[in-house]
Order: structure tokens, then sequence, then C-alpha cells
């Protein structure tokens, strides 16, 4: 007989990531108002809040130091991909296109929203010291396109008490443009590029581990952020930030169960059968937060359940899970660069709102298909020349915006291959309409007698 004790499981809390975030947010609201009712300020923190203001600064640092190699080799093994549709320019064409046409408009209903709800007015907050009073304009904008060298790297140097200290900015948009042009000079040489397209896919598979650590981590961050947000601006913080989470939950309801219906309607198809076939890829993506985590469930569903054929399923739906983000790449910049702008009290003109727009339709291979967008945040936020100390105040609440921007974003990198498809007439009409009976997928003899199907653009 053994005398060996039965190993006790750990609390489900302990394990699973939402009742730890939830957790997260509860211990950094008690901390938060602990430290602000004992004296701590924004000028002068005690003990409590110059720990809390620590974790939460040194989360958003882990995640900002995996943005230059993540959106390089993101954006440069997203255009190799490119290489792999044979003869197919036209799908490729088509396929940036509806990639573009949805993101300007998920991008618009993000921006009415924030105007709209106004979720962070009427904080009586100031914009933090060394803000300079600027916002985006078109020269801006054009100018800081050109890189300053390769990775759009600066510095600069500050003194303070006699000691000089030295720290190193970065422009996303630099960085995005010195990607293209990396990524379109490898497809150009060829067979020699090979090696370095192969070194680039393997650089970022490395670099999203990592940044899934990080992720990890998270429950200690929002500890950090949410109760560093309390103790600074107080009750104000945590209302606003609920109406920021509700705003940006509405915009993503009206883009998946708005925009996305109207579109496979338009295209001649069926709503149910969309949505019932791309459901086991959003229940996947709400629950792991990563678009990459659940590509190749999404890629599944999206040729055995919609009849997209293989070959080209094979290129959208990669380049959708690096490039194709509704959610993180247009809802959520639009409404959070509205609400950082009514938080501070500073007023944004018709051109910011038109840079919003182009930023998120341009810039959403930045968010690489991680969980989080905070790369899409300070692209955002740079770009219009806002305070970048709304990352920070924003970080406090996004792994519970997180799940829903994920799930919108699978949904739509498995509709778009769908919509090009039909409009090319190589869409397999009969496994899209095949009953599914509860399955999560189509028929597997269905699957089997298109799966050989060559694939060719009209």
């Amino acid at each position: 007989m053994s005398n060996v004790a039965p190993s006790s499981k750990l609390p489900r809390w302990m394990t699973s990531f939402g009742p730890q975030i939830i957790a997260a947010l509860i211990a950094g609201l008690i901390l938060g108002l602990v430290a602000k009712y004992t004296g701590s300020t924004a000028d002068e923190p005690n003990g409590l809040g110059r720990a809390l203001s620590i974790i939460g600064s040194s989360y958003v640092s882990l995640l900002r130091t995996a943005v230059i190699p993540l959106i390089f080799f993101a954006v440069v093994a997203s255009i190799a991909n490119l290489s792999r549709v044979t003869n197919a320019a036209r799908l490729a064409w088509q396929t940036l296109l509806w990639f573009g046409i949805t993101a300007l408009v998920s991008v618009t209903i993000g921006m009415i929203l924030g105007v709209v709800f106004q979720p962070g007015a009427n904080t009586g907050q100031e914009a933090p010291a060394g803000y300079d009073g600027k916002t985006g304009d078109w020269l801006g904008f054009l100018t800081g396109l050109i890189p300053s060298n390769f990775l759009g790297l600066g510095a600069s140097t500050s003194v303070s008490d006699g000691s000089a200290t030295t720290s190193v900015s970065f422009n996303v948009l630099q960085i995005l443009v010195v990607a293209i042009a990396v990524g379109v000079a490898a497809l150009k040489v060829g067979k020699a590029a090979e090696p370095f397209l192969d070194f680039s896919a393997s650089a970022l598979a490395i670099i999203q581990k990592v940044l899934w650590w990080i992720i990890r981590v998270a429950p200690i961050g929002t500890v950090g952020l949410i109760g560093n947000a309390v103790a600074t601006y107080g009750w104000d913080t945590i209302g606003a930030l609920g109406k920021f989470t509700v705003a940006i939950y509405i915009g993503l309801a009206l883009v998946l169960f708005g925009l996305y219906p109207v579109l496979v309607r338009s295209h001649g198809l069926s709503i149910k059968q969309y949505f019932s076939g791309v459901w086991p890829a959003v229940q996947l993506g709400f629950v792991s937060r990563s678009s990459i985590g659940t590509l190749p469930l999404t890629q599944r569903v999206t040729e055995r359940n919609l009849g997209v054929p293989s070959g080209y399923a094979s290129f959208a739906v990669p380049l959708g899970a690096t490039t194709k983000m509704d959610g993180c790449a247009a809802i959520y910049p639009a409404v959070a660069a509205v609400f950082v702008a009514q938080f501070f009290n500073i007023d944004l003109s018709l051109t910011d709102y038109i840079l919003i727009a182009i930023v998120s339709v341009l810039g959403s291979a930045a968010t690489a298909g991680t969980t989080g967008a905070v790369v899409m945040l300070t692209l955002t936020l740079s770009t219009l020349g806002l305070p970048l100390a709304g990352v920070g105040l924003l970080m406090a609440v996004d792994p519970i915006i997180d799940m829903g921007r994920t799930a919108v974003n699978v949904a739509g990198q498995a509709l778009v291959p769908a919509i090009v498809a039909k409009r090319e007439g190589i869409l397999d009409l009969e496994m899209y309409n095949a009953p599914r009976n509860g399955n999560p997928f189509a028929d597997e003899s269905v699957a089997e007698e298109t799966a050989t199907e060559p694939v060719t653009a009209k």
C-alpha cells in the first residue's frame, strides 16, 4: 500500500489567466487606494506609490523592448509570404485591398464611438510635464516617414541634479518604412535572399515566444499599472477606464455583428454559415488573446468550413494574422487616441482624426499578431503627438480588452479570404454551405473532394 499522499491541485485562480487578471485588478485597485489615502501623490509618491509606479512602468518597458525587432521581422515575414502565391498577384492585391477597406470602416466606427461616448472627458487632468502641446500635422507625418537611420532610433540626454541621463527613443513609422523596403527588396532578390528570409522567420518566432512570456506576467504588471493609476488620478481614473472598456466592446460588437454580416450578405453568402464556420477560431482567439496562437485553427476553419482553397488560404490567413487587426489596429487605437486626448484635456483637429485613420490602415502590420496592442497604441499616440503617458494608463485594463479585440481580429482574418475567394470565383460554395450539425468542421468527405483543386484567379 502506497504511503504517498495524492497531490493536491492548485486553485483555478492560480493557473487560469482570466481569474489572475481579475484578481490583479482588484489587488491593484485596493493598493492604489491605500497609497492615495496614505499621502501618495504624483509629485511626491510614498513607498507604496513608488513601488506600484516601478512595477507598472517596468512592465510597459518590457513590452516596448520587443517593439523594434517585432515590427521589423513581422513586416518582412509578411511580405515574404507573397512569394507563396504563384501567378496570383490579383489575389494578393484583392486581399490587401479588403484588409484596408475593413480597417478603414472599423477605425471610423472607433472614432465615432470615442466622440459620442467621451470616455476620457471631465477627469480634470492636465497634460503631463514635458508635453509640448502639439498634436499631429501632415508635414510632421510625412517627414516622420523618412528614416533618420536604419531603425529610426534617436537619443536624448537630460541633466538633473548634476547627473546626465541618456534615453533612446524610436520612431515606429520609420521602422515600418525600413521593414517594407527590406521585405520588398528581399522578394526582388529572389533565391539569394532565402537565407535572410529564413532567418527573419526564425527571429520572429523567437521574439513572439519571448513576448508571450512577458504577456504571461501581465497580472503582476496589471497590479502596478492600475494601482499607480488610482494612486495618481483617484476615482476619476476608474470611471474613465470603465467607460473606455465599454466603448471598446461596443465597437468590437458593431464590427463583428454589424460590419462583417453586411459584407458576407452583400457577397451572396450565408451569415449563419459564416459564423458557425468561423466560431471555433473566434472562441480560441478570445481565450488565448493571440492571433498567431490561433493561426492554425483559423486557417483550418477558413479552408474546411468557409471553402477557401488551401493554396490561397495558406497565403491570406498567415498574412492576416500579422496585418489584419480590426480589433487591435482599428477600433482600439481610434478609441484610445480620443480617450487620451480627452483625459488630458487636449483638443483634436480634423487632421488628427484623418491621421488616426491613416495610421490604423497602414500601421496594422506593427501589431504582428501578438497579444496586446501596445505597439499600435504607441504608434498612434506618437504620430498624433499625444502624451505617451496614456500607454501606461490604458495598459491597466488591456488584458480585459484584448480578449474581445483578438476575437474580432480572428473573425476578420477568415472573412477577407472568403470574400476574395467568392469575388474571384474560387470559393467552394458546397463546402461553405455544408451542414455542420454542431461539429466544429464541415464533413470530412466534402473537404477531401476539393482539397486538390487548383487556385486560379480570374
